[in-house]
């Protein structure tokens, strides 16, 4: 199989942190700097920044009460990382990201397959959040979110918007751009004091207290699994 499948069917990295990683000179294989688009069988010794990294076929799939101040990221050097956080046994790594300042639901996995499959905004997995913004806002607010926002020259896709209070209001996008709703609200002359995510796609954070993790329970699985198209045997 090429290389960078490797590192995703042993949940090291999804395929695009893979490519860095080799890319970067990184990656050995038997010894020898691996190239972008390098085969290796079951019997290469396939290492990283010089450790040699050990095979497993166990799928693992997590979701995590995300608290405010934790980065997503896989690289361990930086100060309160999700992987160092989370202390998980296997060989995990984030679908997606949460930003530092955000809390709430994150997805985690060693099934590198699944990452896009998720995370690819033509499939219109839902993702649903809580937002306290800086100042009051009236009716227009609400309305202006759902029709889509110009940020960073691109109009944001249309979403839903409900206010919850006269600062706060629920928000479900399908699109999954960078600081999203922070850049939407700044757009619009607010800034958010407080994002937390509570769901994704049928995936809740309800009953999860900040910084807690649990294995997606079986009926979290099977639905995941039809949701994507994935044949059920797939979540054994």
């Amino acid at each position: 199989m090429r290389i960078n499948k490797f590192f995703t069917e042993q949940g090291l990295c999804s395929r695009r942190e893979a490519d860095r990683l080799i890319a970067e000179g990184r990656v050995t294989i038997n010894g020898v700097v691996a190239k972008l688009g390098d085969q290796v069988s079951p019997q290469d010794l396939v290492a990283r920044d010089g450790t040699v990294l050990q095979r497993g076929n166990r799928s693992v799939y997590i979701k995590y009460h995300k608290p405010v101040g934790v980065t997503t990221t896989t690289e361990l050097h930086v100060p309160r990382n999700i992987i160092s956080e989370i202390r998980h046994p296997e060989r995990i790594f984030p679908i997606g990201r949460l930003d530092k300042d955000s809390s709430g639901l994150i997805l985690l996995t060693n099934d590198g397959d699944i990452v896009n499959e998720i995370l690819r905004v033509e499939h219109g997995h839902e993702r649903e959040y809580r937002v306290e913004v800086d100042r009051e806002f009236d009716d227009s607010f609400p309305l202006r979110m759902s029709e889509g926002v110009m940020i960073l020259g691109v109009r944001t896709r249309p979403c839903t918007v409900v206010r919850l209070g006269p600062r706060r209001f629920r928000i479900i996008l399908t699109e999954g751009r960078n600081r999203q709703i922070r850049r939407m609200c700044q757009a619009l002359g607010y800034r958010v004091v407080s994002l937390h995510r509570v769901r994704i796609m049928h995936i809740t954070v309800e009953g999860l207290h900040a910084g807690q993790w649990m294995d997606l329970s079986s009926e979290e699985r099977r639905l995941l699994f039809q949701a994507l198209g994935r044949p059920a045997e797939t979540s054994m």
